[in-house]
């Protein structure tokens, strides 16, 4: 039906434009081609500056939490424990001795005391502070202490589980 109506309009305006010579009222137009104009190369920021857009405040607007340091600190001593585990390694493999005559020089320097339980502290803490964290997560994973106040409670007695082990393994 449509056909029908699309091809009775089609012959009814030619006739139309014919009849009573609307053709040659159409004017004719030529349009100028011309190229784009330049954008101007400007950064991210810049170009939000100059259409007026705030800025967003991004992590300058948070106030540091026990929960996020905590994560972020977590994730930090396990690269960390990753470098120890490659330079270690490495060092097994590449090292013409072992580590028992690199002990035994470091005792013959006299390095004793203060500096060698400080020593090991900064060597055990990423270690002890990974492994009480992990069994907190282990404990969440159960779903045990995920109320926020018990995540607190956890994460201060992580906290001095791990700083408690460290001192204990520096005097050893």
């Amino acid at each position: 039906m449509s056909a029908i109506f699309r091809l009775a309009n089609r012959q009814t305006a030619l006739k139309f434009k014919t009849n009573f010579g609307l053709l040659s009222l159409v004017r004719p137009v030529t349009l100028k081609p011309q190229p784009a104009p330049k954008e101007e190369d400007l950064g991210h920021d810049a170009r939000n500056m100059k259409l007026g857009r705030p800025q967003s405040p991004h992590l300058t607007i948070y106030a540091p939490q026990m929960t996020s340091m905590l994560s972020i600190s977590h994730r930090a001593t396990g690269m960390i424990l990753t470098f120890y585990t490659i330079v270690l390694g490495t060092g097994a493999i590449i090292l013409p001795d072992s580590i028992e005559t690199y002990l035994n020089a470091l005792e013959e320097y006299h390095v004793g005391g203060v500096v060698l339980s400080v020593g090991k502290f900064i060597l055990a803490f990423p270690l002890t502070y990974h492994y009480w964290n992990g069994i907190r997560h282990l404990a969440w994973d159960i779903g045990l202490f995920l109320s926020l106040k018990e995540v607190y409670m956890t994460g201060f007695a992580m906290l001095g589980l791990a700083y408690g082990s460290a001192a204990v393994l520096s005097v050893i």
